[in-house]
C-alpha cells in the first residue's frame, strides 16, 4: 500500500481541502463506467472555466455538457450539468497511463494490496500542427521543478524567450514533469490552467497545477503509457447500457461505427436503436443510457 499511503499523505499535507484532487475510484473487475453526473448552481462571478476546474473537468467537458450556456458569463443561479461520469476507454486495464485525446482525459490504472484503482484527470493536448502523437510509450524520467529548455521552433515564434526558463511561476512546465520514451513529449503541469480541455500545447500533455504532483507521486518510472483517439465508448453500469460520444476533429465517426463497437462487445441486442441514434447525434461527451 506504499503508493496509496504517500498519495493520501500528499493530499493531506500539501493540497487545500477545497481544491479538487483528481477523481479517484476503486475498481471492481467488471467496472466499465465510473462516477456520476451532478447539477451545480452557478455562484456570483463564476465562469464555466472556474467551475470546470473546481470539479476536475476540462473546458471541453463543461461546455459540451452545457450547450447554450455562456462559458464566460453563465449567470448567477444558472443550473449546469457536472459531467463527472465516464465510460472507461476500450483497453486492457493493467497498470498503465491511458490518454484518450478525443476526450482530453488521462486515466491511470494501478493495483495496490491486491485491489485495482483508477485516478483520472482532465488534460490539455497539442494544437493543430503540433499534434500529440498516438501510440505506445513509457515513462522514462520523472522531474521535479523542471527547467524548460525552449525548443527552437518556439523560439522562432517568440524570439524574446531565453534558451532555458528556470523553475518558477513563469515556467510553463509547472512543478513536475514525466518524460515519455518519445523524448519530445512530456506530461507536465502548466502556468495556463484555463487551457486544460483545449488543444493548446506544442504536443505535450498538460495537467492542472494541483493535479500534476498527484500523478507524479503515484506513477513509477517505466510505466506503460498508451495514447489513443477513442471518440466513441460503450459501457455497462447498474445493468444499464451507456454510450459516450465526443467531437474529435481528427476522427470521422458514424452511427455505423458505434453499432460496430456494440456488436464487437456483444451489446447490440441490449440497445434501443432510437436512443442510440439520439445519443450519437448529441455528441455531448456524456454517458447516455441507450438500454432497450
Amino acid at each position: 500500500m506504499t503508493r496509496l499511503f504517500f498519495f493520501f499523505l500528499l493530499l493531506a499535507l500539501f493540497l487545500p481541502p477545497a481544491v479538487a484532487q483528481g477523481e479517484f475510484f476503486s475498481l471492481a473487475p467488471s467496472d466499465t463506467v465510473v462516477g456520476a453526473v451532478r447539477t451545480y448552481s452557478v455562484e456570483r462571478g463564476e465562469s464555466l472555466i472556474e467551475i470546470a476546474r473546481k470539479f476536475e473537468l476540462g473546458y471541453n467537458e463543461i461546455t459540451e455538457a452545457n450547450p447554450g450556456v455562456d462559458p464566460f458569463v453563465p449567470g448567477e443561479g444558472t443550473p449546469v450539468r457536472i459531467p463527472t461520469m465516464w465510460i472507461l476507454p476500450d483497453m486492457e486495464m493493467s497498470e498503465q497511463i491511458l490518454i484518450n485525446l478525443s476526450e482530453y482525459r488521462l486515466y491511470y490504472f494501478f493495483e495496490s494490496g491486491g485491489s485495482r484503482f483508477l485516478e483520472t484527470f482532465p488534460i490539455g493536448i497539442g494544437r493543430e500542427g503540433h499534434d500529440t502523437p498516438v501510440g505506445e510509450f513509457k515513462v522514462i524520467e520523472k522531474i521535479a521543478n523542471p527547467p524548460w529548455h525552449v525548443p527552437e521552433s518556439i523560439r522562432l515564434e517568440k524570439p524574446e524567450l531565453p534558451p532555458v526558463v528556470p523553475p518558477g511561476p513563469d515556467n510553463p512546465l509547472g512543478t513536475h514533469a514525466l518524460r515519455l520514451s518519445d523524448q519530445s513529449i512530456l506530461i507536465h503541469g502548466t502556468d495556463k490552467p484555463f487551457a486544460i480541455g483545449r488543444m493548446a500545447s506544442h504536443g505535450c500533455i498538460r495537467l492542472y497545477p494541483e493535479d500534476i504532483p498527484i500523478l507524479y507521486t503515484l506513477v513509477p518510472n517505466g510505466v506503460r503509457t498508451i495514447i489513443v483517439r477513442q471518440p466513441v465508448k460503450v459501457g455497462v453500469h447498474g445493468g444499464r447500457l451507456y454510450l459516450e460520444v465526443h467531437n474529435d476533429p481528427y476522427v470521422e465517426t458514424t452511427l455505423a461505427d458505434a453499432a460496430a463497437l456494440l456488436i464487437r462487445r456483444g451489446l447490440l441486442g441490449r440497445t434501443d436503436v432510437s436512443k442510440l441514434r439520439n445519443a450519437f447525434e448529441k455528441k455531448d461527451g456524456m454517458p447516455t443510457d441507450i438500454t432497450q
